[in-house]
C-alpha cells in the first residue's frame, strides 16, 4: 500500500514495516538453468527451449525497469588475483561524484530521477540518435520506458566524458546495456 510518493508498506507474515520508494535495485542471475551458458571452460548443458524459459522467468515488466543489464563471464583461474587494469575503485568514484553533481548544477537533481519533460530537455538527441534509438527499440521491443531509460543512461555516460551533448557511442553503449532485452528477442 503507497502512503506518500516517498513511503510504501511493507507487510510481512510478523510485522509491517514502513519503507522508502527509492532505491537502487542490484541483482544477479544465471544465464541458463545450469549456469554455464557461454563459459569456455564449461559446457552448458541446457537446450534453447530451456534457456528460454529460464530467462522468461523474470517479467517483462520488471526487466523494463532494469536500466543495466550486464553479462559477466566467469574468471579464469588465477585472474582473481591478476593485477587490476583500468581505473581505481578511488578514480572511479571521484568521476561518478563529479558526474553527479553535473547533473545537480544542469537540472538539480540526478538523471534517473527525470521526469519527461525535464528528459526532453536535457537528453536531448539528434534526428540521426532518434532514428537510431527508434530502429533498436523495434528490434529489440523496448517498451516507451525503456527506450527513456537508455536516453537517460546514455545522458549519465556523457556526464561521465564531462561533455554536453549525448553523442552516438553514448547511445550505443546505453543500448548495449539493454543485454536482457537482446537475449529475449533472439
Amino acid at each position: 500500500m503507497l502512503t506518500a510518493p516517498s513511503e510504501f508498506y511493507l507487510a510481512l507474515p510478523t510485522s509491517i514495516h514502513l519503507k522508502p520508494t527509492t532505491f537502487q535495485l542490484i541483482a544477479a542471475m544465471n544465464p541458463c538453468p545450469c549456469g554455464y551458458q557461454g563459459d569456455v571452460a564449461k559446457n552448458c548443458r541446457c537446450s534453447p527451449d530451456q534457456i528460454r524459459r529460464y530467462q522468461d522467468k523474470i517479467s517483462g515488466p520488471l526487466l523494463d525497469r532494469i536500466d543495466l543489464q550486464v553479462q559477466l563471464m566467469p574468471l579464469h583461474r588465477g585472474e582473481l588475483y591478476d593485477a587490476a587494469t583500468g581505473a581505481s575503485s578511488a578514480e572511479t568514484r571521484g568521476q561518478v561524484e563529479l558526474a553527479r553533481r553535473c547533473q545537480y548544477k544542469r537540472q538539480g537533481l540526478v538523471n534517473s530521477q527525470l521526469d519527461k519533460a525535464l528528459l526532453e530537455e536535457h537528453c536531448l538527441l539528434t534526428s540521426g540518435q532518434l532514428e537510431l534509438l527508434e530502429n533498436a527499440a523495434n528490434k529489440l521491443g523496448l517498451s516507451a520506458r525503456a527506450q527513456h531509460r537508455v536516453m537517460k543512461v546514455a545522458r549519465t555516460l556523457a556526464d561521465l566524458e564531462g561533455v554536453k551533448r549525448i553523442s552516438n557511442p553514448h547511445l550505443i553503449e546505453a543500448l548495449g546495456y539493454r543485454g536482457l532485452d537482446c537475449q529475449s528477442r533472439y
